[in-house]
């Protein structure tokens, strides 16, 4: 809500209050719409949202359960992009995926639904898990950060910290991080000067 300049601002508190004593869903139904403007969000999310800004709980699980219905709102749909949009731009592992979907608010069986049935991408190796794919490509976007540690000890040690700070599995990170630099003729020429 804008201030029009007729008195002070209102506060969060007041706000909140006014929002109680709406009785119209169509308002609740416009605070939700915008909030899902900008990007798709998940049911919990818009739920949280509605509640935190004050909407009485009837009509925001009136709003919630139209939304569900137009499937504007849709848990799977919303945490297939999510691992998707994760794959393709900041790869992370399964474990560090499954904590931002629960963030989110997503139900256990559709985050296990969803990671169950995540794809590798195009071009990837074959027989490649997902996670190892992204593992992968993460260690490929930071590779002048892992050149810089200088010693070929030090650029694994920090590609085994990059993948676990990025939810992979330790396994996966230490089998990973052993073979940063091997094919790399930069990383060969740091270790030769070392």
């Amino acid at each position: 809500m804008t201030h029009t300049g007729q008195g002070p601002p209102k506060t969060s508190a007041e706000r909140r209050s006014e929002r109680a004593q709406v009785d119209d869903v169509a308002i609740v139904m416009e605070a939700a719409l915008r909030f899902l403007e900008p990007r798709a969000r998940s049911t919990a999310e818009v739920r949280r949202r509605l509640t935190k800004a004050g909407y009485r709980a009837e009509l925001v699980e009136t709003v919630v359960n139209r939304l569900t219905d137009l499937r504007m709102l849709d848990d799977e749909a919303f945490a297939r992009e999510w691992v998707r949009s994760r794959d393709r731009t900041h790869p992370r592992g399964e474990r560090a995926l499954r904590s931002e979907l629960r963030a989110k608010g997503l139900p256990d069986d559709v985050i296990a639904t969803v990671l169950a049935g995540r794809d590798s991408p195009a071009g990837g190796d074959v027989g490649a898990t997902p996670d190892e794919e992204a593992a992968r490509r993460l260690i490929e976007r930071k590779a002048s950060f892992l050149r810089r540690a200088g010693e070929p000890r030090q650029v694994r040690q920090r590609a085994y910290v990059l993948l676990v700070r990025n939810g992979f599995s330790s396994e996966l990170a230490w089998r990973l991080a052993g073979t940063v630099g091997r094919d790399d003729p930069d990383a060969a020429a740091v270790s030769a000067d070392s």
